[in-house]
């Protein structure tokens, strides 16, 4: 039936406005995360109620509206349904679900636009996907206790608004690595839960490596029979013990190719793109450990769940031997049938060349070919799976050192060593995904190592809000988007993993979704404390790392050690301790660097704002302190 909706003639409206002023910050409504392109205040408030109706016009409003209704009815105990659109008058308290009569070019393919009145809630897309990102939006407008799955008290009211949004960028992507550790089914899909919350659209599943093999591949089942497990191992990981005589391999899993085509199922209908990772030349211990032809040694080994097996054990793919091409074919046969992503991500990273240099088949191979060095000899191997990847109609996208010996013809770069390789590719006309891992990497450090679990190196929640992924000089054409990485080699639980994602993601997530002129630190950091409330109904772990306090080592004018406090977040207050003793607000507070005391053997800083605690407290060894170089 046909009907006019209010924004059907409001679009083109937006469109012009968005050509004069660009973009309104929302400083009326600071929760949204990402913040939207538009987002205008109006007077009222929109309540469901019992007898609210979510109705949808077209098959591509009806998934979105069935879903919608679903997370409406668990927190607020309503019968919700969702309805096929019939009547050309409608009832009040009514969320209307539709797609544009004509495409509406100013939200592209994944936008939205909603209406918020005190009677009706509109949401338009010019698609399915940009109904569900409006959905996710409607969402947020809501209290936290929308996130909760079981009834709860809480007054279910919108303030009424006009909104219109759409991405900056069209790959907005997380990596979650399940070989370092594995990950059920049932948490790889909450996973995707959250990320498609705030705007995600591609699940990179990092499915093999060195330390397990996790995928089903029917023609080759020694690759889960024995790549799928090692003996478990606790501690850092770039220490572990090498299996030992007569140590059972008890640790691993896999998903079997039902599941996996679950979990894309899964993936699909939250508009999630599922991009399967199988890491070769390199990395490729596990299939060594399953089938030890494979490699240059040919010697059995053993899958090794640490890194001190590097160079010690040949983790490569041998590039010389022909069956080598035909293992990957057979592999990759049963990949492409099961992700329906153009994109299957080779890897290619951090190839060890020890063994190829040694072996002599390999450089005789070489010399046949007409290869310098073993960077051109990877760049034929990584030619080879393109070509075996093309045959099967899909793209390979590999990470930057594929670059080395010369790039693929029709190959996609992901740039994670900076944004060297990235710049490189798109010098050559490539298409490039940025994840740098200064910015990018989700398994460093987010806050001060007194408090945070042990990994490497740094990436905070500001240095992550801080990325641009299209650098100066670049055609942003060529950049598709960005994405954060989870490795796990230090994290063996789910709770750690969605520790480690976010506050980080959403800083991703925006970075990715919203105006590039829209960026700024502090109203950001005020919207991730609001979605921190959101996190625990939803039960969620999250870091509430950006309170914590840190310390910078520095020097007086008489080149004495002091102590320099920081927050991530402004305007906090620290009080601290030298002797021992816990501090709050009766302590002395923090103004200026600190020079130690004589004999002090700890320090002990809090955070406080208006008066209550608000950072974890943070205990340092003053040795330890003074031995740090910045």
């Amino acid at each position: 039936m046909l009907h006019t909706s209010p924004l059907f003639t409001m679009n083109k409206c937006f469109a012009l406005v968005f050509l004069l002023i660009g973009f309104t910050v929302q400083a009326q409504n600071p929760a949204l995360l990402p913040q939207p392109v538009q987002y205008v205040a109006q007077a009222g408030k929109f309540i469901i109620t019992p007898q609210t109706l979510v109705v949808y016009e077209g098959i591509a409003a009806k998934e979105a509206a069935e879903m919608l209704a679903q997370r409406l009815k668990r927190p607020t105990g309503y019968a919700l349904k969702a309805v096929p659109q019939k009547l050309s008058i409608y009832p009040t308290s009514t969320i209307y679900l539709t797609t544009n009569r004509l495409t509406n070019s100013a939200i592209g393919q994944e936008g939205y636009t909603i209406q918020i009145k005190p009677s009706q809630i509109w949401i338009v897309a010019n698609s399915a996907a940009g109904l569900f990102y409006g959905s996710q939006t409607l969402c947020q407008l809501l209290p936290p206790a929308v996130e909760n799955r079981a009834k709860t008290n809480a007054r279910w009211e919108i303030a009424c608004a006009e909104l219109s949004d759409y991405p900056r960028f069209g790959w907005r992507g997380l990596m979650l690595d399940v070989s370092r550790h594995f990950f059920s089914v049932a948490f790889v899909k909450r996973y995707i839960d959250q990320m498609a919350k705030y705007k995600f659209n591609v699940f990179h599943w990092h499915l093999t490596d060195d330390q397990g093999w996790r995928i089903e591949i029917k023609s080759l089942p020694k690759l889960t029979q024995v790549g799928a497990y090692r003996v478990p191992r606790v501690g850092d990981w770039w220490s572990y013990d090498p299996p030992q005589t007569g140590e059972r391999a008890s640790s691993g899993g896999f998903y079997t190719q039902d599941e996996i085509r679950e979990v894309v199922r899964y993936a699909q209908q939250r508009h999630v793109v599922v991009v399967p990772e199988i890491d070769v030349p390199g990395h490729s211990l596990a299939a060594i450990a399953a089938y030890p032809e494979l490699s240059c040694v040919g010697k059995a080994v053993a899958v090794n769940g640490g890194w001190r097996f590097y160079n010690v054990e040949d983790n490569t793919l041998n590039p010389a031997n022909e069956q080598t091409y035909v293992f990957l074919d057979k592999v990759l046969t049963e990949v492409a049938a099961l992700f329906p992503s153009p994109y299957i991500h080779i890897g290619g990273d951090e190839c060890s060349k020890k063994f190829w240099r040694e072996c002599a088949d390999v450089q005789d191979f070489m010399k046949k070919q007409n290869l310098a060095n073993e960077n051109q000899l990877q760049s034929y191997f990584i030619k080879r799976v393109e070509k075996i990847l093309t045959a099967k109609g899909k793209k390979l996208l590999g990470w930057d050192e594929i670059l080395d010996g010369g790039l693929a013809q029709n190959a996609t770069v992901m740039s994670w060593r900076g944004f060297k390789g990235g710049i490189e590719a798109a010098k050559q006309g490539r298409p490039v995904i940025m994840t740098p891992s200064q910015h990018c990497y989700l398994d460093l450090y987010q806050g001060d190592p007194a408090l945070e679990p042990n990994t490497y190196s740094r990436c905070r929640l500001s240095d992550s809000y801080a990325f641009e992924p299209v650098p100066s000089g670049v055609d942003e054409k060529l950049i598709l988007g960005g994405q954060g990485n989870l490795w796990t080699e230090s994290v063996s639980h789910p709770r750690h993993a969605e520790y480690m994602t976010w506050p980080r993601g959403l800083a991703l997530a925006e970075v990715l979704w919203s105006p590039k002129t829209a960026k700024n630190w502090p109203n950001f950091a005020q919207r991730v404390e609001i979605q921190f409330a959101r996190f625990e109904a939803a039960g969620v772990k999250y870091a509430p790392s950006m309170f914590d306090p840190y310390v910078l080592l520095k020097k007086d004018a008489n080149d004495n050690p002091q102590f320099e406090l920081k927050t991530e977040v402004e305007n906090l207050n620290m009080y601290y301790s030298f002797d021992g003793s816990n501090p709050d607000a009766f302590y002395p507070q923090y103004f200026q660097p600190l020079t130690v005391p004589k004999n002090a053997t700890e320090l002990r800083v809090v955070s406080y704002r208006n008066g209550l605690p608000i950072g974890r407290q943070t205990n340092w060894n003053v040795a330890d302190l003074l031995k740090r170089n910045r």
